[in-house]
């Protein structure tokens, strides 16, 4: 059974930390600090991401679910991906199990922290993941001009 995602002091301070390491610019490739409006509040909120880039595509993907800012991205529909002092806006569009089911088992294979919140392993078949993509929302990155 997957770990179910906790929001906790300890996990705030990790974000908070890896959201000023991201903005320095010092975090490992492929970690940008992503910014939704508040579907609710109207309020700007941040959390540290990790992007699967592949074949000119770049993903992002939600390990912990329906996590808020996939709420408030889904509502937005937009979101700004910042690293270090550059930032870029991008439309999103979740896809389907089907499509999904690569980027996750990619996204699993690179970060090995979310691994127990997955119901499978790095080398689980496809099919495994396409399961699992109605717990993981995965969404393309579409840039705005």
């Amino acid at each position: 059974m997957a770990k179910k995602y906790q929001l906790n002091a300890a996990l705030r301070l990790a974000n908070r930390s890896m959201g000023r390491m991201i903005s320095w610019g010092l975090a490992p490739a492929g970690y940008h600090l992503l910014t939704v409006t508040g579907r609710k509040s109207g309020n700007r909120y941040s959390t540290p991401v990790a992007l699967i880039e592949e074949n000119g595509n770049r993903w992002l993907v939600a390990p912990y679910g329906e996590v808020s800012w996939v709420l408030n991205a889904r509502a937005a529909g937009e979101v700004t991906l910042t690293r270090g002092r550059t930032s870029q806006i991008f439309r999103i569009d979740e896809v389907g199990a089907q499509e999904a089911a690569p980027v996750l088992r990619t996204y699993i294979q690179k970060e090995r922290v979310v691994r127990p919140y997955f119901d499978c392993e790095p080398d689980s078949p496809l099919q495994d993941f396409m399961a699992e993509a109605s717990r993981h929302p995965v969404f393309s990155l579409i840039p705005v001009p």
